[in-house]
């Protein structure tokens, strides 16, 4: 079984977000850079399921600029096989990046996606759902276990409710909770093992896809200040003031 894992580079999440001074976005020059915490879950999956014996072989993609490559690097020395750059300037939305991913999936026959949930900048949430709609294929969602079973995959589900358990036929898309797995590091042999891995680059024209953005940002601004608490002499006292101040009850 072949695995697609899409990988994202974002602001380290340890890093707090800046918006740039003329408020046309956030703030990236000098800042610290990483594997969006959800894609390294994802990684990490594939790389145990080949290591299990369920899949064959595990390619890491990411569509962004050249910096994306480094990435990359940090799958494949997490242990994954080779990596796929869809090199590209522009500001890549969710329908785009799915298309994308669709391009590769066709192009390199992969019998299941892995990836995260979703990315800590954007928090979308889209482009798995988009890429099981674009293939046609069935997807798992929001993904804490993963087994193989009858010839396709059972995953539980974390959902509003508690688990739930879903049997998925292959190919499929699945996308990955927090509580999958725990990401392992990647040793210093295996980091210089990965700058020798293959990385093929392509293009949105190479594939076929038009990413050019739907959507413009008219401006981009900080969250306003949290106000000070109140503090409250008794228990009648704020009743008092969640009955007559904020008219809650």
């Amino acid at each position: 079984m072949k695995v697609l894992v899409p990988v994202k580079r974002v602001i380290d999440a340890n890093v707090k977000v800046r918006v740039k001074a003329d408020q046309t976005g956030v703030e990236l020059t000098n800042v610290k850079m990483a594997m969006n915490p959800f894609c390294e879950i994802a990684v990490e999956e594939a790389v145990r399921m080949k290591e299990a014996g369920t899949a064959t072989e595990v390619i890491v993609v990411s569509a962004g600029a050249q910096q994306a490559q480094e990435t990359i690097r940090t799958g494949l020395a997490m242990g994954a096989d080779r990596g796929i750059l869809i090199l590209s300037e522009a500001s890549l939305e969710p329908l785009a990046v799915a298309k994308l991913l669709k391009a590769v999936v066709e192009k390199e026959s992969a019998d299941m996606v892995l990836m995260g949930k979703q990315a800590i900048d954007g928090d979308n949430n889209q482009t798995g759902q988009m890429l099981a709609a674009l293939l046609g294929w069935p997807q798992g969602t929001f993904v804490s276990k993963i087994e193989k079973a009858d010839g396709g995959l059972k995953v539980t589900r974390e959902v509003d409710g508690g688990l739930e358990n879903v049997a998925l036929k292959l190919p499929a898309v699945v996308t990955v909770d927090l509580r999958l797995n725990q990401p392992r590091y990647a040793s210093l042999p295996n980091i210089m093992k990965a700058k020798k891995k293959q990385i093929d680059t392509m293009t949105p024209e190479d594939l076929g896809v038009d990413a050019s953005p739907r959507l413009t940002v008219l401006k981009v601004v900080e969250p306003p200040a949290r106000k000070a608490g109140v503090k409250v002499a008794d228990v009648a006292e704020l009743i008092d003031k969640l009955k007559n101040e904020a008219k809650v009850i």
